[in-house]
This record gives structure tokens, C-alpha cells and sequence, in this order.
């Protein structure tokens, strides 16, 4: 296992990290000092009591000193008045420990955006569900109160003696039996004061090193207060945390017998806190979507609709002028994925051509040499199509010498094919896999001239060279098959003037960006710069690392690194508006929250050549956003002292993405110095590839290697901007209706023909709006009702409102009834202000899903209907505008207000399709959460036979209860536990 092979070579003095830090290990540490490993530290720890600061209506904080009683039965605080009696909460009255700023309270405080989500918890207590908001000074302070009171309201005050008999049993008997191995007692021999280690000694040290607080804090949320996970504990954890669908037993026994190092435990079909950190720690954990290790995209469409990876004077090694040339430059792209390679060829000594960057001191290489080496290796990472970028710079001679070079070695996989004259868009790399397509000029039939001789230009068929005049004019005469190169100062200046132009003109016609040629030192240019104007081959000097290689690199990985990515639909429709320079909201796109967790960081490494600070690492991390200029972002943590290369930063930062399939998520950590902070590591990664969850992200080095075992521990997740707050109205052009909602608005084109088209739209798509956030904003009233984070999905809600919905005699005051295909929720006898709250809010929000789902269908038709309608003038649309009397600018107006409206009809009608979508898996959800929390009536779990849904139970089929049946004395192992996080 990971876990035990890391101690055993800290014990050894085998890991980068001991032989640096040269550390002795210590055997007496006190229990302040030692990490929480186990409920009862928790315990032990609320005992001494901590500094918390309390919450209350009128926005004030007070700083409190609370502690548990030694009977284990009270939590008491130090009053601020002569009240003693009143500074006390009995455990039996409490409810519900609550994590985050998850109540009334909190989100009506003033201090709301100050206090951190990861500090703050609640305890609601009492007949009317009253709740002590406080405040921690440190996350880990928070998990321990909330994990201990979660534990002691499982079992009471005889939790501690029960902890005596079975704490850790499973790991005891494990690492008792590591130890037992005279292999494992040489090794410690010598490490305690040159005593022979007790098994005790082994084991405190083994906890003092290998347990990870946060992961062990994850852990008793999911574990129903006990110290390990069965089966359907984790599978709870797969569903509700990892995203993963329908998930057996049989797949989470997988799991444990895979990741858990005791054999009994195994036996048992548990996973312990060691194995679920290695589960953790496992590519199944990592942050990075498997899925998109392979070719995941559709690669059917033209050419043009891609992004292609592009390496710019590849022969190169090092800088531009004096730097070595060498085969290897061909060979670490082509391996990397890269399909576009570039060969500078001039006139050579012996007629033979070669391979250099002209008035320089580059040296040169023979040209049949690179052919060979491309032939070598243009398809072992990738069989689709490989483009040769020849930079001519040869006689007519020494041209013809190229063409037979060219066809002699690599002519079995060139393309040579003439395109149809009729064709609109390029072939596609499914129908061009293992060709190579030769980027040169064309000469004209039957000619021979300096712009190539006819054995050159005739190998030359879909990427012919020509040269960029003007927007209209590429328009109006540019093929398909012709393709421009921008130099960078050129392209980011069009980018800036003309980004909607840009946009449109590479829907169907290639661009190709090369660096500016002032960049003599090899330095790379911001690839997303020109990506967001959808330029498919931006140039990249493979050779200097650093940011805009990690970007480029991270971007093609995300379809299988076969050199080819998607753009985003709103680049290659035909009739589309987007402008690369927004700082708003896309047209017709939903921006998203991305929700990132920094948790904590495992084997930070110092950085490369730092001495200055010697042996100490004081790391931070930020997390940035990289896309349209209305995206990117950054945000960072505090710095972590003391930490051991393991630090705990326990930070969360929100985004908002207006085009998430063009944003990227990046993390770096640094080193914080006084004189410059150092980089110590790096992850890169396409939103697209973001797996939600608690995740690992394996950290690089700035030359892309992955780092030993140094790794981020994060949480993700991302989920729609919606409800709550005031009216978000950034960017997009909106009108407000009287009750302060703002509905998308079209724009008037001056044609009055075309406007009344445009027209009929308005009031059905206020309707899709209104039937959209009326379901959304429902939803976050009922969660935040029930007490869960902004993040939280409904199967989150119900099993966190299945914490607090306990009567005097333990059985729950709530039930769903499942008979129908949206649930109901149903008293099940007097309840208190609260509950009723819920369940209001719980069937307005069902109403408001039935209404999406009713009526979603009939509007979607009928707004694709005016589009459709609207199309219709499309082709003659400029000559209707020059009829109007509209002429210069008002023309290209005209033209943008219709791109704008097609793309916002198209957009909204997209929007309503995936809420009734969202509907669907939202009753889903609350259809599982219900079986396996019981909370559900007797006879009431079976749907039926159809419905409006399209039956609930052809979904993945929901799991039996996980805790005791209804009607039970008990409360069940949920009570206390409070909703997950």
C-alpha cells in the first residue's frame, strides 16, 4: 500500500523529504501536540475547551471560551452577564450540528462574506429548532468540535469508554502485526534514543505521521459516527460526494478489498481510515477525468472547428539565434502530441536542402533527416492528421529536390487530393486519420514561378499558404482549403479590434499563429489569447517551459492528447454572436460557480536551488482561472508555517464561469520568501476535466514532470448560478420586469420584416425564464431550509434534513411519499415552525419542477420555430439592411443584432432543455436520498407505472435503507450526524 510504503521509507530515511529535513523522530509528544487521529482526541480536546466566537442577529461577534463538562452531558461557555444557567446546552437537547454559515443567522449577518465557510458550524438545539452559530479560528478547531459532537450524540456519554474497548481495532491489529515482523523491527532499531522500540512506540509514531486530520475528519461524516466505512457508508460517500451513478455494494467491496491494508477489515467489508486514505490517494481520486484519457470528442466535424496542437520552429532546442537544432525537438513534440510541425528549409551545399532558421547562428540539419524522423514518429501518439508547416526558403533547384525528398519518404501517408471547388469546410481528422497534409504555397496550373516549382506545389492540397488582407476580403474569396498565418503582434491586434470578425472568420478557415519574431529567447505567448478568437493553430515553443506551455499542454490533454479539442459550440455555428474580448455573460450560455476547496498538501518539496531559508517551507497556493476575459481570476491562501511539508490550508474560493468550454483551472504553489517566493509545483486542467469531489492533484515540476508523491488534497464543485441575493445582470443586455427578475433581451435590426420575427420571441422566452429561476430559486430555498452548503445537491439536502427530523420517541416527524413521480413530503403529526418551513418550501419547489416539465417542451418547440423562421432571411439579410437605407456601420450592426438574437433563441431554448433535465434528476435524487435515509412511508417506495418523468424508476435504481427502519425506538446512526458537507 502507498500509505505504509511512504512510512516505512520516512522510518528508513529513504524519502526526499527525510533525507532533506534531516529530522529526528520523537516519542513523547502530548496530546495537544499530536494530530487528531480518532474521536476520542476530539473529545479530549473539547474537554479543554477552545476559544470560539459566537454569531448573533445583530451582526455582532462574541468571543467565547466553550467546553465541554468531564461528564461528557453539557457544553457550557463562559456568560457574558451573571446568566450561568443559561450558558449551557444539554447534548440530549441538541438536534443537529450544522457545518458551514448554513442558518438564518449566518446569512442574514452583516459579516456574512467575512467569516470562512470552512471556520464556521452551528448547533441547533431545543423544541423550536433554535441554533448557536459560532465561528472557529481555524477549520481543523471547527472539525473537531463538530466531529466530537456528532460522535457524542451517537452514543453518549459513554462514548469515551466504548472508544477504550474498540479504538482502532482494526488498524491496531494491523500495524501490530507490521511491527511483529523482525524485517519492520530492524528498521525502527535505533530511532528512539537508541532503545529498542516498543510495538506502542511504533504505533504512536505510525499515527503521528501517518494520519491525515482531514481525511479523518471526511471519514466520520460519512461512517454514521463509527471509525470505518461499510459498504453502503461509501457508497453514500461515491453518490453524494464523487459524482458516481449508480453504484453497488459489489463496487464498493471493489474499493475496500483494492485499497484497505487490514485483512480483517477486508474480511469484514469495511474501510478504515488508513484504507480510505489510500482510496483517496488512488487515480480513481485524482482531479483529473479519466474519461478524457482517450479520444472523447466528436471528431467528425470539419477541420476548422478544432483546436490543433502546434509547435513552432520545432527543430529548435534553445533560443532562437544561437541555440542548438537537433532531431530531438521532432520527437519530444510528435511523442507529446503535437500535429503541427515546422521546417525552415533553405538552399543547402550539395543541391541537398536544409532544416535551420535562416540569419541566425542555428545550425542546420539535413532535411531528409527530419523527413525520416517525422515519418518515424507522426502517429505514435496520435493517428490523426499530422500537418507539415514548410517555411520555403529554396531555389527553384533545390525545391525539386524537396518534392522528391518529400514524396520518397513520406509518400504513402501524404494527402495530395485536390479539394472540390464546391466544398464549404474542410475534411475531418476522423476521414484524414494518418495523412500528413503538407502547409506550403500553391502554384498556379502549369506554372513554375518564384511564389514554388510544380514538384512542391503540387504535394501542397488542404492547407495552402496565402496571405491575409482583410476580414471582408477573406470573406468574400478566401477557400476552405487556403489558410492564413498571423504573426502574434498581428493576431492579438485583431483580436482586440476585431474579435467578432475573428471569430467568424475561422469557422471554416484555418489561422495559424506563430510567436513574434522579437521573441528571440524562445519565450511563449499566451495561447488563450488567441484561442478565445477561435485561431486553431497557435504556435508554441515546445522548448521553454513555464505557464504557456503547462497551458498548452493541459488543454490537449483533455481529448485522449491526440492533438485535436472541440471548440466551443458557439465558434462553429454558422450564424452565432461571440465577441473573444467579453467581460459579461455569453449569450445563451449558463455561466457556472466553480466552488474549490484547498484542503491540505502532502510532500511539498523545497524548491529547485533554494538554500536561502535552509530546510524550512512556507507554502501558499493559488488558484487561478484562465479563459475570456470576463473568467479569468485568481485567489490564494494564507501561508503555512510549521507545517512539515504537510500543510492544512482549509480555504474556499468560488468563480464564476461564463464559458466554461474554454476556461482552465490551475493550481501553483509557491514558496513564500522575503527576497522573491520560489515555485515549488504545478497543476494545470481543462474545467472539462474537473472530476467533482474531494480529489488529489498530482503536482508538477516546471518542466511538467510529475513531483514524487507531492500532491494537493482539494474538494470541487460546480453547479449553476442561481437564486438567493440580488439579480445578477452582468454584461447581458436585459429589461426588468416589475418584479425586479431581468429577462435576456433581442436587439432591433432596423428591418422590419425581420423584427417582427424577433418579436414574437419576447414573451416566451420571459416564459422560459420565469420557469427556469422559479425552479432554481425554489431549490435553494429548500436547501438552505435544510441546512446544507450552496453546493450541496438535493440528495444531500434530504440526508441532512434526516438529521433533525427526529420526534421525542425517535421516529421521523417527515416522510416522503414515493407513489407518485414527484415526491411528497408528508407530517407526521404537529411540527414545529421549521419543519413546516421545509415542507413549503419542499412543494413549491415541486410545483415549480412539474411546471418545467409540463410546459418546457411546448415553449422549446416554438422558440426554435422563430429561429428556424427567422433563418429564412439570412442569406439576403445585408441587401434588406441596404433597402432600410442603412449603410457603413449600421450595416455591420444589423448583421451582429441578428448573429446576437439567433444565438440568445438558440442559448434559451438550450437553457429550458436543461432544467427539465435538472428537474428529472433532482426528483431522482430526492427519490434515493428518501429510501436510503428512511424516510419514507411504508408501502410508498414503489412509483408508478408511468408519468410526466418518464417513470422516476427507469433511473438508476436507488439503494435500500442505509440506517434503521422507520418506526424504530432509535434515533438510527444519523442522528447528530448533520448533513453532509
Amino acid at each position: 500500500m502507498a500509505l505504509t510504503f511512504l512510512f516505512i521509507s520516512t522510518w528508513q530515511g529513504g524519502s526526499r523529504g527525510a533525507r532533506e529535513r534531516k529530522k529526528t523522530v520523537s516519542f513523547s509528544r502530548s496530546l495537544s501536540e499530536r494530530k487528531i487521529s480518532g474521536a476520542a482526541d476530539c473529545i479530549h480536546s473539547m474537554v479543554e475547551g477552545s476559544e470560539l466566537r459566537k454569531v448573533r442577529p445583530s451582526s455582532r461577534v462574541y468571543p467565547r471560551y466553550y467546553l465541554l463538562d468531564a461528564g461528557l452531558q453539557t457544553l457550557c461557555w463562559e456568560p457574558s452577564k451573571k446568566e450561568s444557567d443559561k450558558a449551557r446546552i444539554t447534548l440530549p437537547s441538541i438536534r443537529e450540528v450544522r457545518t458551514g454559515r448554513n442558518t438564518e443567522i449566518f446569512r442574514t449577518s452583516g459579516l456574512y462574506e467575512q467569516i470562512s465557510e470552512d471556520c464556521a458550524f452551528s448547533i441547533i438545539y431545543g423544541e423550536t429548532y433554535e441554533s448557536l452559530d459560532l465561528v472557529a479560528n481555524s477549520a481543523e478547531v471547527a472539525n473537531i468540535w463538530v466531529s466530537g459532537l456528532r460522535y457524542l450524540l451517537q452514543y453518549g456519554k459513554h462514548a469515551l469508554d466504548m472508544i477504550a474497548t474498540s479504538r482502532d481495532s482494526l488498524r491496531l491489529g494491523w500495524l501490530e502485526r507490521l511491527f511483529s515482523s523482525g524485517v519492520r523491527k530492524d528498521e525502527l532499531r535505533g530511532r528512539a534514543d537508541d532503545a529498542e522500540p516498543t510495538p506502542g512506540e511504533f504505533i504512536e509514531v505510525f499515527h503521528d505521521l501517518c494520519t491525515r486530520p482531514e481525511i479523518y475528519f471526511l471519514l466520520v461524516q460519512f461512517a454514521s459516527n463509527k471509525e470505518f466505512l461499510d459498504t453502503k457508508d461509501l457508497m453514500r460517500f461515491l453518490e453524494a460526494e464523487q459524482g458516481m451513478v449508480d453504484v453497488s455494494e459489489d463496487a464498493s467491496l471493489e474499493v475496500i478489498q483494492s485499497h484497505e491494508p487490514s485483512e480483517e477489515a477486508r474480511q469484514q467489508g469495511w474501510l478504515s481510515l488508513d484504507g480510505f486514505t489510500n482510496y483517496l490517494n488512488s487515480t480513481a481520486c485524482h482531479l483529473f477525468d479519466s474519461e478524457h484519457s482517450a479520444v472523447c470528442q466528436d471528431m467528425s466535424q470539419p477541420l476548422s472547428h478544432y483546436y490543433i496542437n502546434a509547435s513552432h520552429n520545432t527543430y529548435l532546442i534553445e533560443d532562437q539565434l544561437r541555440g542548438p537544432s537537433n532531431l530531438s525537438g521532432y520527437v519530444r513534440a510528435l511523442k507529446m502530441g503535437c500535429r503541427c510541425v515546422e521546417l525552415d528549409v533553405w538552399d543547402g551545399p550539395g543541391e541537398e536542402p536544409v532544416v535551420y532558421t535562416g540569419h541566425t547562428q542555428t545550425p542546420p540539419l539535413a532535411f531528409p533527416s527530419v523527413l525520416e524522423v517525422i515519418g518515424r514518429f507522426a502517429f505514435v501518439a496520435s493517428e490523426y492528421p499530422l500537418i507539415l508547416c514548410v517555411e520555403n526558403h529554396c531555389s527553384l533547384r533545390q525545391q525539386r529536390v524537396m518534392g522528391t525528398h518529400l514524396v520518397q519518404i513520406l509518400g504513402e501517408w501524404l494527402h495530395t487530393d485536390p479539394p472540390s471547388e464546391g466544398e464549404w469546410y474542410l475534411p475531418s481528422p476522423d476521414s484524414l486519420k494518418r495523412r500528413i497534409l503538407l502547409k506550403a504555397q500553391k502554384c498556379g496550373p502549369g506554372s513554375e514561378s518564384l511564389p514554388g516549382s510544380p514538384e512542391l506545389s503540387d504535394l501542397v492540397s488542404l492547407c495552402r499558404s496565402v496571405r491575409f488582407a482583410d476580414f471582408q476580403t477573406s470573406s468574400r474569396s478566401q477557400k476552405p482549403w487556403e489558410l492564413c498565418s498571423f504573426h502574434e503582434a498581428l493576431a492579438v491586434r485583431l483580436a482586440c479590434e476585431s474579435p467578432g470578425d475573428f471569430v467568424n472568420h475561422n469557422k471554416r478557415l484555418l489561422s495559424r499563429v506563430y510567436p513574434n519574431p522579437m521573441r528571440v529567447d524562445s519565450s511563449n505567448m499566451n495561447p488563450q489569447d488567441l484561442w478565445k478568437c477561435g485561431c486553431q493553430i497557435v504556435a508554441m515553443n515546445y522548448q521553454t517551459a513555464g505557464l504557456m506551455m503547462d497551458m498548452n499542454t493541459a488543454w490537449f490533454r483533455q481529448n485522449g492528447s491526440c492533438g485535436y479539442v472541440l471548440r466551443p459550440a458557439i465558434m462553429r455555428q454558422e450564424v452565432s454572436y461571440f465577441s473573444a474580448n467579453t467581460r459579461e455573460m455569453v449569450p445563451g450560455v449558463a455561466p457556472q460557480l466553480l466552488h474549490v476547496k484547498v484542503i491540505s498538501g502532502q510532500n511539498l518539496p523545497r524548491p529547485l536551488g533554494s538554500g536561502a531559508k535552509g530546510d524550512v517551507v512556507e507554502p501558499y497556493v493559488y488558484v487561478e482561472i484562465h479563459g475570456i476575459p470576463a473568467d479569468c481570476a485568481e485567489r490564494r491562501t494564507r501561508t503555512m508555517t510549521q507545517n512539515e511539508g504537510h500543510p492544512i490550508f482549509d480555504e474556499s474560493f468560488e468563480f464564476q464561469i461564463n464559458l466554461p468550454e474554454l476556461a482552465m483551472v490551475r493550481f501553483v504553489v509557491l514558496d513564500d520568501d522575503f527576497i522573491g517566493d520560489d515555485f515549488i509545483g504545478q497543476y494545470t486542467i481543462p474545467l472539462e476535466c474537473v472530476q467533482p469531489g474531494y480529489r488529489h492533484v498530482p503536482l508538477q515540476s516546471l518542466t511538467g514532470e510529475e513531483l514524487p508523491h507531492a500532491r494537493l488534497f482539494v474538494h470541487v464543485a460546480l453547479s449553476n448560478r442561481r437564486g438567493g441575493g440580488k439579480p445578477q445582470k452582468r454584461g447581458l443586455s436585459v429589461r426588468k420586469a416589475r418584479k425586479g427578475r431581468s429577462y435576456a433581451a433581442l436587439r432591433d435590426l432596423g428591418v422590419r420584416a425581420v423584427d417582427e420575427v424577433f418579436k414574437t420571441a419576447a414573451p416566451l422566452l420571459r416564459e422560459a425564464t420565469d420557469l427556469r429561476e422559479n425552479m432554481q430559486t425554489s431549490v435553494v430555498v429548500f436547501r438552505e431550509l435544510c441546512g446544507v452548503p450552496a453546493v450541496a445537491n438535493l440528495m444531500q439536502c434530504v440526508r441532512g434534513l434526516a438529521s433533525c427530523v427526529a420526534g421525542p420517541d425517535g421516529s421521523p416527524l417527515l416522510l416522503f411519499d414515493l407513489r407518485d413521480d414527484y415526491p411528497a413530503l408528508e407530517p407526521q403529526g404537529p411540527l414545529p415552525d421549521v419543519l413546516r418551513k421545509v415542507v413549503s418550501a419542499f412543494e413549491m419547489m415541486v410545483q415549480a419542477s412539474r411546471a418545467v416539465v409540463e410546459l418546457s417542451d411546448g415553449i422549446y418547440e416554438r422558440i426554435l420555430h422563430i429561429q428556424t423562421t427567422a433563418m429564412e432571411y439570412h442569406e439576403k439579410l445585408q441587401e434588406l439592411v441596404v433597402r432600410e437605407g442603412q449603410r457603413g456601420r449600421k450595416v455591420s450592426r444589423a448583421l451582429e443584432s441578428f448573429s446576437w438574437n439567433i444565438t440568445l433563441l438558440k442559448g434559451q431554448a438550450d437553457l429550458l432543455r436543461q432544467a427539465k433535465a435538472e428537474v428529472r434528476e433532482n426528483m431522482k435524487q430526492v427519490h434515493c436520498a428518501a429510501l436510503t435515509s428512511s424516510l419514507t412511508k411504508k408501502g410508498s417506495a414503489v412509483g408508478p407505472g408511468g408519468g410526466s418523468l418518464g417513470r422516476t424508476r427507469s433511473l438508476p435504481q436507488c439503494r435500500q435503507p442505509l440506517t434503521a427502519p422507520v418506526g424504530a425506538s432509535t434515533p438510527g446512526p444519523t442522528r447528530g450526524r448533520g448533513p453532509l458537507p
